[in-house]
């Protein structure tokens, strides 16, 4: 069979059609991404609500009698009254004017359209939404003409009250709308405007073949919607009341939905992660963390942990951010995403390290002091013994360390100190521990080392410092050392006792006539286990 489309009456229902096709998958699309934004399930019923005056309209067109019309005529109104107040609902849900985000609160905006339904359905007995209806004279397709009556005006008045509010309400706060949703807005608006547009020229008598062409109209917001849902992400980002807020944080918020997309950023978020452009809006969170990473601007991992810290270095300075995720719920308790809030601690964290360094570092010689090199030696003689590995320590005394203050000056006996250390740094392997023990004492710890191996490392140091002259400004002064060594050759044996029987080795050396290394003897047992 051959169907000819060769009236515009043919084409006029097949575009209706389309439109609405377009309003159920739309419709579709929000039933199923309902969760995503507050005003989906809105959203979704504007959709319904349109398909079935969109279907209606065209099995209008196409009927050959009044009566089947008339019948049509009732089902487009199931679903054209309520298409406005749907809008005008959603609208309030994206600017996050919260008076009527409920049911019990937004019901009244549905009264007059259920009394329009009303007076549709029952026109035959009042003539107060028809005063008239009546087959179109002169025309080979069945159409109709219509005598309104009061209640069609008041529908009339009502729908187009709804519209002008939906476009006033986005006028308002058309200002607060950060550019990267200009074009969600300006979706919004004209699936607004034209639709208003079109009944205004269907009132006015000049729509084409005199018929009313919003469903027409729907087909093409329908394509704008879809069009900015994959292109700008429409309804899936937080309400832009909310975007005031946001830009006068001085912390930086990113919001996520449930499968851990990029919803919404403030100003002070793209500081910190250079990768947040418009174009993020949409993109998975973990992309945007490894395009910072990849740049070397900050290491950071997204797992379950709620809170982490974030390094960030920015023209050659580093910064240092506490990252707090939590997850986002709607007001029934649903979970719809996570917020992540990045704040700022680099001052705080910059005075923490200083600390740090104070209590750790030797602020003369920039090596470990004694408390922290007691510390990290007695970690590393508990690993020694677990691993049944040996390990060896070093204590040694920089020779005539009181004659060279007294003679030069203590400021000279200060550069003395630098010098023997930046010498032991250049010979000393890169799992060892070295700090100041006191005055001008030294002390080392040398993990996987024999007492013979550590003997060597220590004259190694020794022939060192004494080949390597301090140079003043008067004369070049000539510097040794005394060393002593031990190891643990026993388990459980304290590093007190390990240092105490280093520092009998090193008087040993003192006694000789200094510059020289002595060992502690391995015959003897350890002091701490004499009887």
């Amino acid at each position: 069979m051959l169907i000819t489309m060769d009236t515009s009456l043919s084409k006029f229902i097949i575009i209706v059609i389309i439109s609405g096709v377009l309003s159920v998958l739309l419709s579709i699309y929000a039933f199923y991404n309902k969760k995503s934004f507050t005003g989906m399930k809105v959203f979704m019923w504007s959709t319904i609500l349109s398909a079935i005056y969109s279907f209606a309209f065209a099995f209008e067109l196409a009927s050959d009698s009044l009566r089947e019309i008339r019948f049509w005529l009732n089902i487009e109104y199931i679903g054209m009254p309520f298409i406005a107040p749907c809008s005008l609902l959603l609208i309030m849900h994206y600017v996050g004017y919260e008076k009527f985000n409920s049911i019990k609160k937004s019901w009244v905006l549905f009264v007059i359209p259920a009394i329009t339904l009303l007076m549709v359905t029952t026109n035959e007995y009042h003539q107060l939404f028809y005063k008239a209806i009546f087959l179109r004279p002169g025309v080979a397709t069945p159409l109709v003409d219509v005598v309104p009556g009061i209640w069609y005006y008041v529908h009339g008045a009502y729908t187009s009250g709804s519209m002008f509010a939906s476009l006033f309400i986005l006028w308002l706060y058309r200002r607060r709308t950060r550019s990267i949703y200009r074009k969600q807005m300006l979706t919004l608006a004209f699936g607004t405007l034209l639709p208003l547009l079109g009944a205004l020229l269907y009132v006015l008598g000049l729509a084409p073949l005199g018929m009313d062409p919003v469903p027409i109209i729907l087909c093409i917001t329908s394509i704008l919607y879809v069009t900015s849902i994959f292109s700008s992400s429409l309804l899936t980002v937080a309400p832009i009341a909310r975007e005031h807020i946001f830009e006068s944080m001085r912390d930086g918020v990113l919001v996520l939905n449930l499968d851990n997309q990029i919803m919404d950023f403030n100003s002070a978020a793209t500081k910190i992660i250079p990768a947040l452009t418009p174009q993020a809006i949409g993109q998975k969170l973990d992309h945007i963390w490894k395009r910072g990473a990849e740049s070397g601007a900050f290491s950071f991992g997204m797992d379950e942990t709620e809170e982490q810290e974030l390094k960030w270095i920015r023209g050659g300075e580093t910064f240092y951010y506490q990252i707090r995720a939590s997850n986002l719920l709607r007001q029934n308790g649903e979970l719809a995403g996570r917020t992540i809030v990045m704040i700022d601690v680099t001052e705080h964290t910059q005075l923490e390290h200083k600390l740090r360094h104070l209590a750790e570092i030797d602020g003369l010689t920039s090596i470990y002091n004694r408390t922290f090199f007691t510390e990290k030696s007695k970690a590393l003689l508990f690993a020694a013994h677990q691993a049944a590995q040996p390990i060896s320590f070093i204590l040694f005394d920089i020779d005539y360390f009181k004659q060279i203050n007294d003679r030069f000056g203590h400021s000279v006996g200060d550069f003395a100190l630098q010098h023997v250390v930046t010498i032991c740094q250049q010979s000393l392997p890169a799992d060892s521990v070295f700090g100041r023990y006191g005055g001008e004492e030294f002390a080392i710890s040398l993990p996987n080392m024999t007492i013979k191996q550590a003997g060597q490392a220590a004259e190694k140091l020794r022939a060192d410092i004494s080949g390597n002259p301090l140079y003043s400004a008067s004369k070049a002064i000539s510097i040794t050392a005394s060393f002593g060594v031990s190891e643990a050759r026993e388990a459980d044996v304290p590093l007190e006792t390990l240092l105490y029987e280093a520092d009998i080795a090193l008087y040993q050396s003192k006694n000789s006539g200094r510059n020289a290394v002595h060992l502690s003897n391995p015959h003897e047992v350890h002091a701490n286990q004499q009887k």
